[in-house]
């Protein structure tokens, strides 16, 4: 039991943790919040008003006197409390699509920011359920849930004024639903938020299986994988429904209870109003107002018992948010080295991606506008050694460093990658024009340079024969392309940037081998000649390459060539 509370105690702790991220995040629109708030306010008290005006209308229609007055205020104020409304809901639309962005942004900018292998690690359907539906839940409560909680307080202050005015012993009795409400939302608090994570970790289950299947849609073809991946998509569902309805269930649970008092209360003031009446010491106007109030006394009671779910959800969404914000940005520093011939030095480097290590101790020099071939079997670390050059994963020990001809140095970090040119492996096109992809590489390249890159990477013939030549419109990793094409525009979006320090990752392994030397050759021919690190299985190419580097035993071996 001790630890049980011990536990709540440090989760509780988190939450004001969770609540000062809010509070930060809900600063700037505390204005817009605060004229949303007053809009509200007033249509609470109008509400009130109309109870006082029907009271009034009662009384006056059963003495027989003229109700015309009456009525017309009555309906000035109805029309006035709507256009209120109106004017609230457009205002929360407004201010829940401005913070849910602005959250949105802030974690999306956070995650390309971050370092590499520690973002890696979550899947891609889990993040886009953080930034979408954990974000709208967020944004929905501060622009939603949280004014409501203010309003809902107003509204039960002045109704139980009002009625205590009118009726202490109906006014009082009216809160006695406050203490069960109360306890039925800290018992659900408590189990809500761990169903509410839940939820959400099934919906990322859930969209990062259709995101992964959608992705890889040929390999479920070719394996006949097309029958099972219906029924685990139904059995994501199920198993997302099963937490939605425990959670739903529990809430509704509670929901009962409290309006089940809500009704006794009701029956309370009914019978309560009826007595009166027949004692002749009310009249039907008031015991109509004493319905009124007390349902508008316990009804902000029972929205404000609701209101802590809701809350739990927020929190709940912000924590999973938090996660995000809270991985290591990735190391950045002034640039300073000028942008000439580059080359890179690695000292002493050892890394592991768990306990084995994949480099120990290993050591490489890349000359200002040298060639070098990284070649060998697959998963001896020939990319991990490129992730490690771009910085994308640090090393456990030694140092990573670039050169120029200067002798300016500069430490390997993020900011390196403004004079590097990456072409990684497989289809990395983006949908779009062909001279958007390209323009990636370069966003100020002008159209000259556009077509100067496709020609150096031999792209230039077929994007001309294309119906809309550059202009083209190409799908999602370069659907209405070959692979061997959208490989060469891969390499027209490297060339394009002009960066001293080019890094070919099998960027040529959809090529032919004869359209594959020719590319190398036009990379030679640039000048100034770019300092290039090529992965390759193919080793003609080591024709065109001043150095070999071939990794055995977590060491890396330089073997001198003669280049061309």
């Amino acid at each position: 039991m001790f630890d049980k509370y011990k536990n709540f105690y440090h989760d509780r702790e988190n939450q004001k943790n969770y609540a000062k991220w809010l509070f930060s995040y809900t600063k700037p629109y505390i204005p817009s919040l605060s004229v949303m708030l007053l809009f509200q306010i007033a249509a609470s008290l109008l509400s009130l008003g109309m109870s006082l005006i029907s009271k009034n209308i009662i009384d006056r229609a059963t003495a027989g006197k003229g109700i015309a007055y009456s009525i017309a205020a009555f309906v000035t104020v109805l029309i006035v409390s709507q256009t209120i409304t109106i004017l609230t809901s457009l205002v929360s639309v407004v201010i829940s699509e401005k913070f849910s962005f602005g959250i949105r942004r802030n974690v999306y900018e956070k995650i390309l920011h971050t370092n590499w292998l520690s973002v890696s690690k979550y899947h891609t359907g889990d993040l886009m359920t953080r930034l979408t539906s954990d974000t709208d839940a967020v944004a929905n409560g501060i622009s939603g849930t949280i004014p409501s909680i203010l309003i809902l307080i107003v509204q039960l202050t002045s109704s139980f004024i009002t009625l205590f005015v009118f009726d202490r012993f109906l006014a009082l009795s009216s809160l006695l639903i406050a203490p069960v409400a109360f306890l039925a939302s800290v018992i659900l608090g408590k189990r809500l938020k761990k169903l509410q994570v839940k939820v959400q970790e099934s919906e990322s289950k859930y969209r990062s299986f259709i995101h992964e299947s959608l992705s890889n849609i040929m390999i479920i073809k070719s394996f006949c994988d097309e029958e099972y991946s219906s029924e685990h998509l139904y059995e994501l569902r199920n198993e997302r429904l099963y937490w939605i309805l425990k959670k739903n269930r529990m809430s509704l649970a509670t929901s009962s209870t409290i309006n089940v008092g809500f009704q006794f209360a009701y029956i309370l003031a009914f019978t309560w109003g009826a007595l009166g009446i027949s004692k002749g010491s009310i009249t039907y106007g008031t015991m109509s107002l004493f319905l009124s109030l007390v349902g508008q006394v316990q009804a902000p009671l029972i929205s404000l018992a609701q209101t802590i779910p809701k809350i739990v959800s927020i929190l709940a969404s912000a924590g999973r948010i938090i996660e995000i914000q809270d991985l290591p940005a990735e190391e950045r520093l002034n640039q300073t080295i000028e942008q000439t011939s580059i080359g890179a030095d690695l000292e002493h480097i050892t890394f592991g991606y768990n306990e084995d290590s994949i480099f120990e101790d290993t050591s490489l020099h890349i000359n200002p506008g040298e060639f070098v071939a990284i070649v060998g079997e697959s998963g001896i670390g020939k990319t991990t050694l490129i992730r490690l050059i771009m910085s994308f994963l640090n090393s456990d020990s030694g140092s990573i460093s670039f050169f120029n001809s200067m002798g300016q140095t500069e430490k390997s970090t993020a900011t390196s990658r403004h004079f590097i040119s990456y072409v990684p492996q497989g289809n990395t096109l983006f949908s779009g024009t062909i001279a958007d992809n390209v323009r990636m590489g370069n966003r100020n390249a002008t159209e000259e340079e556009i077509i100067a890159a496709l020609k150096a990477s031999s792209a230039y013939d077929f994007v001309q024969n294309l119906p809309d030549g550059m202009n083209t419109v190409i799908g999602e990793k370069g659907h209405g392309v070959s692979e061997g094409q959208a490989q060469r525009i891969s390499l027209a979006r490297a060339l394009v940037r002009n960066a001293p320090f080019l890094v070919l990752d099998e960027a040529t392994a959809s090529l032919d081998e004869k359209t594959e030397l020719r590319v190398l050759e036009g990379i030679r021919s640039l000048t100034p000649k770019p300092t290039c690190i090529l992965i390759t299985h193919r080793r003609s190419v080591l024709n065109y390459c001043d150095k070999e580097i071939k990794i055995e035993d977590k060491k890396i071996k330089e073997i001198p060539l003669g280049g061309m």
